[in-house]
């Protein structure tokens, strides 16, 4: 069922508002719907990779063998589901934030958005 104009015009107000009061989190939402095709690609040859490590740990009855490969297919996973920087800052360059406790800058946020 498709919206009505009024509730088109609402959602459009809501998402423009939402751009406004806060971009980091637009901006975020917006690039998690792209798709890194190289990571994902070498993500899983690397778990792959793991996997061939495993099977053989097992057939050969080495554990710490099977141990690597199953890290070494955790590792593949992880790498293929995470996002790069992409010419951002990294996590550790961030600023740290030291205004106060998380749930204070929340209430900050939150009388600032009635006031608006």
């Amino acid at each position: 069922m498709p919206l009505s104009e009024y509730e088109q015009r609402v959602l459009a107000q809501m998402e423009s508002q939402l751009r406004d009061a806060d971009p980091k989190l637009a901006r975020s939402l917006d690039s998690q719907s792209t798709l890194d095709l190289r990571r994902l690609s070498i993500g899983v040859v690397i778990g792959i990779l793991g996997l061939v490590v495993l099977v053989a740990g097992v057939a050969t009855h080495q554990i710490w063998l099977g141990i690597l490969g199953f890290i070494v297919m955790l590792a593949g996973a992880l790498y293929a589901i995470s996002r790069g920087t992409r010419g951002g800052k990294p996590n550790a360059a961030r600023k740290p934030s030291n205004s106060g406790s998380f749930m204070d800058r929340q209430n900050d946020r939150w009388d600032k958005r009635d006031s608006a």
